[in-house]
């Protein structure tokens, strides 16, 4: 009898290939009588982000489509996701399978160290200092925790944007999130050393506690995304799904699907179980102070809980 044959489909970027290959690793050990392969799709927001030279980030879609499409025609099986560029209304048909176990969900600070400066926190920055990040989250956190920061946005991947970083002297600092670098093979210390592949020298960082900078929604978590209803994936979702972060990401995207928002809508949400139950904390930025939730509910409540905050955020 012919083993069963299923496709995970993923983006060609580095870390698209380093998550998909965690995926791979994860599907062959937990069904070894399957056999599975890596198919990469090149997508609009891939092309679009090579041809353009401007410092915008494109919506999170433009990295889906083609993934979708493959999987609508039966050429993939799976296609495997960053969950925070997951839309949270996917075309029908298909569905979110499995969502995998988080990894960090904290931003990293990245500096030039070679400058002379000793940073430990966003309150250490110098009025005027420039930090480099195309994200409205990060831009309208960092600057609500230090008014005197400026912001500008910056594209490329990892080690670019590391080397501009590096070589710019008009942006001081960059803010990348941790779970990309620790899949990429970054390390970053209590001593703010950064090591890793392509890390210039002159180089320090500093985690930003959560207390200053919320992640987006389902930052650190992967999702699998399958044909609604598909048996032959079914087996898969199962295995790799952790059922503790799922519950937490589904909050996070209940409130984000609330909001009306996507990744340039500054807002950000964090779910945690505590107890047994969810805590959802959520930021906007939308309005012309920010608004604030911090809610607890059931496990099982995670629609309504996403859909409260976003009400109370919407009513403040």
């Amino acid at each position: 009898m012919a083993k069963e044959h299923l496709v995970i489909a993923t983006r060609g970027s580095a870390l698209a290939l380093a998550q998909a290959n965690l995926v791979l690793a994860a599907c062959r050990s937990a069904l070894p009588d399957t056999e599975f392969e890596l198919r990469i799709i090149k997508t609009t927001g891939d092309k679009l982000q090579a041809e353009s030279s401007a410092e915008v980030d494109l919506p999170k879609g433009l990295f889906t489509k083609e993934l979708e499409v493959a999987l609508l025609k039966g050429e993939a099986d799976l296609a495997v996701h960053s969950l925070k560029d997951l839309p949270t209304e996917l075309p029908e048909g298909l569905s979110l399978g499995a969502i995998t176990e988080r990894e960090d969900v904290r931003d990293v600070f990245i500096y030039r160290s070679a400058d002379g400066l000793k940073l430990q926190g966003l309150a250490d920055l110098r009025k005027g200092f420039v930090v480099a990040t195309s994200s409205p989250r990060r831009q309208s956190q960092v600057q609500f925790r230090n008014p005197g920061v400026q912001a500008v946005p910056i594209r490329g991947n990892v080690p670019t944007r590391l080397q501009k970083l590096a070589t710019q002297r008009d942006i001081g600092g960059l803010i990348l999130a941790a779970a990309g670098l620790k899949r990429l093979g970054y390390a970053f210390g209590a001593d703010g050393e950064l090591a890793g592949r392509d890390v210039p020298a002159g180089l320090s960082s500093f985690v930003v506690p959560l207390e200053d900078i919320l992640p987006c929604v389902g930052q650190g978590a992967l999702g699998l995304e399958v044909r609604a209803g598909d048996a032959r994936t079914a087996p898969v979702c199962r295995a790799l799904n952790h059922p503790e972060t799922e519950c937490c990401a589904l909050a996070e995207r209940a409130f984000l699907r609330a909001m009306g928002g996507g990744c340039q809508t500054p807002v950000a949400a964090l779910a945690e179980l505590a107890g047994g139950n969810i805590r959802l904390r959520a930021v906007s930025f939308e309005f012309e102070q920010p608004t604030h939730a911090d809610l607890r509910g059931a496990r099982s409540d995670f629609d309504r809980l996403g859909a409260e905050a976003a009400g109370l955020l919407k009513r403040r």
